[in-house]
């Protein structure tokens, strides 16, 4: 039973994210995992109205990541986990890219920067501890 009362289905997650409708790549077991990660982290008291949208951006960018993950397994390859950004640079013969995401990383994001969800994701929660708020 969710701890919180507004937590999606992942039905309604795919619905809200079509994105990620191809049940081959995006599992549901996956899905799932991480709206109950979403659950477990996230207070839908504390962030009120945007709540179901965070914890399906929280969910977006693990699914994200692991459907890349079982994707490039897949292809034979290992675990992609680029974030983005322009391309600067490509080889062929053993492939290699590299890519200037100097205007979309937030230095403070870390593991956030991996997928557009992520960073999105990590703007709003930071915005819960900004202003009259305190810390002890």
């Amino acid at each position: 039973m969710p701890k919180n009362s507004r937590l999606p289905s992942s039905d309604q997650f795919r619905t809200d994210f079509p994105e990620f409708t191809n049940k081959t790549r995006y599992t549901d077991p996956s899905i799932n995992f991480y709206l109950g990660m979403a659950d477990t982290l996230l207070n839908q008291d504390r962030m009120g109205d945007q709540f179901v949208y965070l914890a399906e951006l929280f969910t977006a960018h693990y699914t994200e990541l692991r459907g890349r993950a079982l994707a490039v397994s897949a292809a034979g390859g290992g675990v992609n986990s680029a974030g983005g950004g322009v391309l600067t640079s490509k080889s062929v013969d053993k492939v290699s890219a590299g890519y200037d995401v100097s205007g979309i990383i937030n230095p403070d994001a870390g593991f956030w920067n991996n997928t557009a969800y992520g960073r999105e994701f990590y703007w709003w929660w930071s915005m819960y501890g900004a202003g009259g708020r305190q810390l002890l």
